[in-house]
């Protein structure tokens, strides 16, 4: 059924980039605020977006259940499920794991052995009100999409978004937590089995919020409720770890242990980023990006539509890491 998205990839030249950077700065297109500059220098970047928005299509050898419905997932909440205090987080125990994948791009590579100790991840993605309550606190300046330093209204539950990996690691500390490192939340998402998807290796319309499903719609996409896919959860109950919003890491673009294929965009320049989204990241002919070994890099500056976080916190003291050390 998804034949002709997946081979996508195969299509792919070799030493092709799937996050676009290889190329530009997102920001040298989309300034720091995400929104493609709209002049006739880029008018081929508005053939592919609304508003900073990209337009769907319609395949029509994709089907979703219940009847083409996009209510059967909800979409909004008058009265939040979760509340403004910092999420519920999960303990993940100590072991090692699977991490990368030789199956795909060359940064994801090659597939190795890692062991954690013990440490507690959210369940959830950040919310818009947990979000709004950090900066009704520290007077920080509200995200883009808010309104009078609100979120748009039925949007309480859905994850925060419009927001930096500076927002994301202040709001980590305010809530007396941390950013996951990119092998904490590889881990989180895959468990120890080496699996493609948090729910196994098959991909599945249904279990998370992907731009795939949203073109079967025939509907344009957007984020949704954080948790609304509870059978595409992680092997510890951790939910939207693939789809939903792209989050912000602790941890810089490196090359993973054994990996030869040098990029100049390897160092201390851009932070990865987990999980894909619901947004359609074609125009930067990034595939699909809901596999848990996915890696996505930006500026820690960049904010924009399909950008937001889930905490993590240690569960005994060690000694630091400077993965935060953005300078």
């Amino acid at each position: 059924m998804l034949s002709s998205v997946w081979a996508a990839w195969a299509d792919l030249p070799a030493d092709a980039n799937h996050h676009g950077q290889a190329l530009l700065d997102c920001e040298g297109c989309h300034g720091a605020g995400g929104v493609p500059a709209r002049d006739e220098s880029r008018a081929r970047c508005l053939t592919c977006h609304e508003g900073g928005v990209p337009r769907q299509r319609t395949r029509g050898d994709l089907r979703v259940s219940a009847a083409d419905d996009a209510l059967a997932v909800p979409m909004y909440y008058e009265v939040s499920r979760f509340g403004e205090a910092p999420g519920e987080m999960v303990r993940i125990p100590a072991g090692e794991f699977v991490m990368g994948s030789d199956s795909r791009l060359s940064d994801e590579g090659p597939e190795h052995r890692v062991y954690l100790p013990d440490y507690y991840m959210d369940k959830y993605e950040v919310t818009n009100l947990q979000y709004r309550a950090f900066i009704e606190d520290t007077g920080r300046r509200s995200p883009r999409h808010f309104r009078n330093r609100t979120y748009p209204p039925g949007k309480a539950d859905h994850p925060v978004t419009f927001v930096s990996w500076f927002d994301a690691r202040d709001y980590c500390r305010w809530a007396g937590k941390r950013l996951p490192t990119e092998q904490e939340w590889e881990k989180a998402a895959r468990g120890t089995d080496g699996r493609i998807f948090p729910w196994g290796d098959q991909f599945d319309i249904d279990r998370a919020n992907t731009p795939v499903r949203w073109e079967a719609l025939g509907r344009r996409g957007d984020t949704t409720p954080v948790g609304a896919f509870p059978a595409g959860a992680s092997p510890y109950g951790l939910h939207d770890m693939s789809g939903n919003v792209w989050e912000w890491t602790a941890s810089w673009y490196l090359p993973h242990p054994g990996n030869t294929r040098r990029s100049e965009n390897f160092g201390r320049l851009y932070k990865v980023l987990k999980g894909g989204s619901w947004w359609d990241c074609s125009f930067y002919r990034c595939g699909i990006s809901a596999p848990t070994f996915n890696r996505s890099f930006f500026n820690p500056r960049v904010k924009n539509a399909s950008f937001g976080f889930r905490c993590a916190r240690d569960a005994a003291p060690h000694a630091g890491t400077d993965d935060e050390d953005p300078t």
